[in-house]
C-alpha cells in the first residue's frame, strides 16, 4: 500500500477542486424535479463542470459513458443517466460526481428526494448522512482508519440498515482512486495510521434492508439485492492534526439536507 501524503501546494489546489465540485452539485440540485431525466441532470453537471474549466472525473474512466453517476432508488452506485429514465414523485436519487481541476480530483455524493418521498425514505437519507459525520469524528491524524469505518457501521446498523460491504472508499489526489481502501462496514484490524496530509473519499454506502448487491446487466449499475432503497453520502477529507477539513462541503447555509 502506499498512501500518499500531500504537500501543501497540492492542498490547495484539491481545496479548490472541492469547492468548485460543492458548486456542481448546488447546480445539480437545483434540476432535481419528477419529470427530469437521469440524463438531463448529467448534462447539467458536465456543462458546469466544463463551465470553470475542469474535467469529469467519470466520463470515460475505465469506460463509464456519462459525467455524473445517477443512481435511483434501489440502485446503489453507478447508475448510468439515460434519456428514458424519468425521475417520478417519491422517488430517491443519489448523484455521484467528480472532477479534475489543475491535475486533482475531488469527488463527491448526495442523495435527495424527488419532490415529497416517504418518512422510510427521508430516515434512510438523514442517517446515511450522519453516518459520515460520526465517521469523520475520527478523521484526525494519529487515529486509525478503521476507527472511521467502524463509527460509520455502528450508526448506520442501530437504524436495523445494511451496511454496503462490496464497495468502499478510497485515497484520491493526482488519481481518482488511490490507496488506502476505506470500507464502510465493521474491521477487526486497526488499519493504518491517520498521518496529517492524507486525502480520502469517504463515502457510506447504506441499504434500508439488506446489505447484499448485485450488478445489472450494464456491468456498471449496483443495486440492492431485495429491491430495499439505497442512499450515498461522500466527501473528500483532508486529515490534519487538528480534525478534518471537508473539502467538498457546501457553504454555511446552503447545506444539503435542508
Amino acid at each position: 500500500m502506499s498512501v500518499t501524503v500531500k504537500s501543501q501546494r497540492e492542498i490547495e489546489l484539491m481545496r479548490e477542486a472541492g469547492k468548485r465540485l460543492a458548486e456542481t452539485h448546488m447546480k445539480m440540485r437545483e434540476v432535481i424535479r419528477p419529470g427530469i431525466s437521469t440524463y438531463e441532470i448529467d448534462q447539467v453537471g458536465r456543462k458546469f463542470i466544463e463551465s470553470m474549466g475542469c474535467i469529469p472525473s467519470f466520463l470515460n474512466y475505465q469506460g463509464y459513458p456519462a459525467s455524473i453517476c445517477i443512481s435511483v432508488n434501489d440502485e446503489v452506485v453507478h447508475g448510468i443517466p439515460k434519456k428514458e429514465r424519468i425521475l417520478h414523485e417519491g422517488d430517491i436519487v443519489s448523484l455521484d460526481a467528480g472532477l479534475i481541476y489543475k491535475g486533482y480530483h475531488a469527488d463527491a455524493a448526495r442523495t435527495y428526494g424527488v419532490g415529497e418521498i416517504s418518512p422510510e425514505a427521508r430516515q434512510l437519507i438523514r442517517v446515511t448522512r450522519q453516518s459520515f459525520f460520526e465517521g469523520i469524528k475520527y478523521a484526525v491524524a494519529g487515529n486509525h482508519l478503521h476507527d472511521i469505518s467502524n463509527a460509520i457501521a455502528a450508526y448506520a446498523e442501530s437504524f436495523g440498515y445494511g451496511v454496503v460491504r462490496d464497495l468502499v472508499g478510497h485515497g484520491i489526489g493526482r488519481d481518482l482512486h488511490e490507496d488506502p481502501q476505506i470500507p464502510n462496514f465493521r474491521q477487526r484490524r486497526k488499519g493504518l495510521r491517520l498521518t496529517a496530509g492524507m486525502t480520502l473519499a469517504i463515502e457510506p454506502m447504506i441499504n434500508m434492508g439488506r446489505m447484499d448487491v448485485w450488478w445489472e446487466d450494464d456491468d456498471w449499475t449496483v443495486s440492492t439485492q431485495d429491491g430495499s432503497l439505497s442512499a450515498h453520502y461522500e466527501n473528500t477529507v483532508l486529515i490534519t492534526d487538528n480534525g478534518p477539513e471537508l473539502f467538498t462541503i457546501e457553504p454555511e447555509g446552503m447545506r444539503d439536507d435542508d
